[in-house]
């Protein structure tokens, strides 16, 4: 079975047909770049964009860099302050004439990396931490989400810990492998301290070179693995909720 995901994210909106059988993208994805400022409208155009260049005729699962309740976006701190409370399912549905599925970007990360992932029949708690332009969570306990945790905006140092220790945070300061890697360990070990998880799952784009920073983070004591799906998680999962969500209406 396929159903179309696409991942808006703070950079780039990217989306695929997804093979749900396999957990896997069914064909290249398609990437657009995110507009600045990231409008609702302008947002909606490049979901649009990404869909049209598949002629997609079926749902369509749409994830958003932000909280996500029934439909409705409730925060924005990554793209632009116009999308706080705004019916994003229907805004998204009308600009691309389908079904849409909506639900925050973390989350549907989170899902195809328990279903399909590094979190696969794993239980107790297990946290997925997407790193990008912000930081994206994941909270599951015995495989259930607790959906919008948003732990990037956890305190630390005083500031968001995502403006401390994103990958943007890494590329606008030129830091080190070394030094980021040390500041990914002080959010984590601020994360473990709260939650207690028996696994961390490291997600996002950088997920691909964890062999880079990784190992040289220290002192956690939970498991850290990096993502199966890497930056394809979230397309799978918001595919994933598009079907579930068409499952409900029939």
């Amino acid at each position: 079975m396929e159903i179309f995901g696409v991942d808006i994210g703070g950079s780039g909106i990217k989306g695929a047909p997804v093979d749900l059988d396999r957990g896997d993208l069914a064909r290249e994805r398609h990437k657009v770049l995110t507009p600045h400022p990231a409008t609702p409208k302008g947002v909606a155009d490049g979901v649009a964009e990404v869909v049209g260049h598949f002629d997609w005729t079926g749902p369509v699962g749409i994830t958003f860099p932000g909280v996500v309740t029934d439909g409705i976006t409730r925060t924005a701190a990554n793209v632009d302050k116009g999308w706080i409370d705004v019916d994003a399912r229907t805004l998204l549905g009308e600009r691309i004439g389908r079904p849409v599925t909506i639900l925050n970007d973390a989350d549907a990360a989170g899902v195809a990396e328990m279903t399909f992932g590094a979190g696969k029949g794993r239980t107790g708690t297990v946290i997925l931490l997407t790193f990008g332009t912000g930081i994206g969570s994941a909270v599951f306990t015995d495989g259930t989400l607790v959906p919008n945790t948003e732990l990037g905006h956890l305190e630390l140092h005083g500031h968001d810990a995502e403006k401390h220790a994103s990958t943007k945070a890494k590329e606008d300061e030129d830091l080190s492998w070394q030094h980021w890697a040390h500041r990914v360990q002080k959010y984590l070990l601020h994360v473990e301290m709260l939650f207690s998880p028996e696994l961390f799952i490291i997600g996002g784009g950088v997920s691909r070179k964890a062999e880079k920073f990784l190992p040289l983070i220290e002192k956690v004591r939970a498991e850290m693995v990096p993502a199966q799906l890497q930056n394809n998680a979230g397309i799978v999962g918001a595919a994933m909720a598009a079907a579930g969500q068409a499952h409900d209406r029939s």
